[in-house]
């Protein structure tokens, strides 16, 4: 017997992430040095992008649901089910390494459990093909029923769209470094190493991979010439109109890409304070700022207490990137399809009007306060803005003119795109002149 079993190192995974003991990235992190890990992880992303139709076939084929205890088992059912429907492994290897991985699971007594599902699934694989087309909208899309119902509410000439990108896999994207070398000089780099790019659509920083890499393949990458950025985050610095000399906070900063992007295209600001509650995110941000050559004065705090961490001074400038459902990047995450609740919604949207509320006083008068975030629901974006607005007479919203995305009353939506950007809402708020603001205690 091999010493690993990458599908009872995948199971055990997925298992963890549905009882809720990390996400998705969290917990393939712990395998990353094994020698199967893309495999481990192609099946573990794929079996949450597809999950809720790999559950209505296992909900078929067994006569009872497996018992609590046993969500390993049903997880590795998942995998192999995964690996027949989706994935070009041979049948008769799929079937024999997901069986052998239950005695890795120290569960031999499914065997015979395993193995029967799996055969039954490549026996009645057409039949199952056509139940899945003619099941509930939850089992067609693969996305939890009440998300469907809120993004056909939110979205109603897009959300086919949206369920429709969200199974897409993401590319690779890189945020070329402007202050070290052109975007078009870059592909060129990125062609002597037969690596295949193609420009952004958005941002003239952004390079499409054709194929994803390891970063230590891509050329100049410990100098700072490149960073991996998804193209919509990478609007940040020119819709925040950064300017020599100003002040910036970028309040939620961590992991530090949109930290860097600004430090990159506005090189002299007289600070810039990336902030974040999460000291371990920072280490990573801190990584980043190094590899870049860049500097910021980093501080671990909660951006919501102010009193905490701000010296008075007000900022002309304050990214606010606020915690989100990431309803937008599922793609990137489809674990989010199996965390998110519905009751979470109005919990973040809660959070996000109480950092708003608290980085306005930080901010001068005349200036510019970008909201972000990366969900694609509306309760977190436009009403969270409208309620914020509705509390702060000094605050005024600017209408983002651009020709890309979907207008929206206070913003400007980037949803999920079948060749690019991730789903991602921008609202630029200024304050207005004159305002008087609270210094701290």
């Amino acid at each position: 017997m091999d010493k690993v079993n990458s599908r009872a190192i995948a199971a055990t995974t997925l298992s963890k992430v549905l009882s809720h003991q990390g996400s998705l990235g969290t917990q393939l992190g712990k395998n990353n040095t094994v020698k199967d890990f893309p495999l481990i992880q192609e099946i573990c992303f794929g079996v949450c992008r597809h999950y809720h139709r790999i559950q209505a076939i296992i909900s078929h084929l067994l006569d009872k649901p497996l018992r609590a205890k046993d969500l390993d088992i049903q997880c590795l059912l998942m995998v192999g089910i995964y690996q027949l429907f989706y994935m070009r492994v041979p049948d008769h290897a799929t079937i024999n390494e997901t069986v052998n991985a239950t005695g890795f699971l120290k569960k031999t007594w499914a065997k015979g459990l395993v193995n029967a599902v799996l055969r039954q699934c490549i026996k009645q694989r057409s039949a199952l093909e056509k139940m899945l087309q003619s099941s509930d909208e939850e089992t067609r899309f693969s996305h939890p029923a009440w998300l469907i119902a809120q993004l056909k509410h939110d979205w109603p000439d897009h959300w086919l769209q949206i369920l429709h990108n969200n199974d897409l896999r993401a590319p690779m994207t890189l945020r070329v470094n402007l202050a070290k070398n052109s975007r078009d000089e870059y592909l060129e780099k990125l062609k002597a190493k037969n690596i295949e790019g193609s420009s952004g659509n958005l941002s003239d920083s952004a390079i499409y991979l054709a194929t994803p890499c390891q970063v230590t393949d891509l050329p100049e990458f410990s100098q700072g010439s490149a960073s991996v950025q998804d193209e919509a985050s990478q609007l940040v610095p020119s819709l925040m109109n950064l300017l020599p000399g100003l002040m910036v906070l970028d309040a939620c900063a961590a992991p530090g890409g949109k930290t860097a992007h600004m430090l990159e295209s506005e090189q002299s600001l007289t600070k810039l304070v990336a902030l974040d509650n999460s000291a371990s995110r920072l280490n990573k941000l801190q990584e980043n700022l190094l590899r870049l050559g860049l500097q910021a004065d980093v501080t671990v705090a909660d951006a919501s207490q102010p009193d905490a961490w701000w010296d008075g001074e007000p900022f002309d400038r304050i990214l606010l990137d606020a915690p989100c459902s990431a309803t937008g990047v599922i793609r990137r995450h489809p674990d989010i399809k199996l965390l998110r609740r519905e009751s979470d919604i109005g919990e973040y949207s809660d959070r996000q009007l109480s950092l708003l509320c608290a980085l306005w006083n930080c901010l001068k008068p005349g200036g510019v306060l970008l909201y972000t975030t990366c969900s694609v629901l509306r309760l977190e974006n436009d009403d969270t803005v409208q309620r914020f607005l509705h509390q702060h007479q000094s605050a005024k919203f600017h209408a983002i003119t651009a020709d890309w995305g979907v207008e929206c009353l206070y913003g400007r939506q980037l949803l999920p795109d079948s060749e690019n950007s991730d789903g991602f809402y921008f609202s630029l708020l200024e304050k207005s002149q004159g305002t008087s603001y609270p210094l701290p205690i």
